[in-house]
């Protein structure tokens, strides 16, 4: 089973890689750009039948690993 994870920063968070990069957005004239944040996507294949099993060992990762659920927040897309 294929698992599709998107972990971004949570509301409020600063990004400071997020404005670094519209700044740099700016500098290439892209002027109408308001604002950036930049996450992960990580896909991973599993060994697993039951979407139920597979979304709760997808959690279990992100939350012991993949993410840093003090300031980030994550989806899971199972495939």
């Amino acid at each position: 089973m294929k698992l599709k994870i998107h972990i971004r920063l949570k509301a409020g968070v600063l990004d400071p890689q997020g404005q670094a990069t519209r700044n740099a957005l700016h500098s290439l004239g892209f002027t109408t750009v308001e604002d950036v944040r930049l996450g992960k996507f990580i896909e991973l294949d599993i060994e697993e039948k039951d979407p139920q099993r597979a979304n709760r060992i997808a959690k279990e990762m992100c939350d012991q690993l993949l993410a840093n659920v003090v300031v980030e927040e994550y989806s899971i897309d199972i495939i």
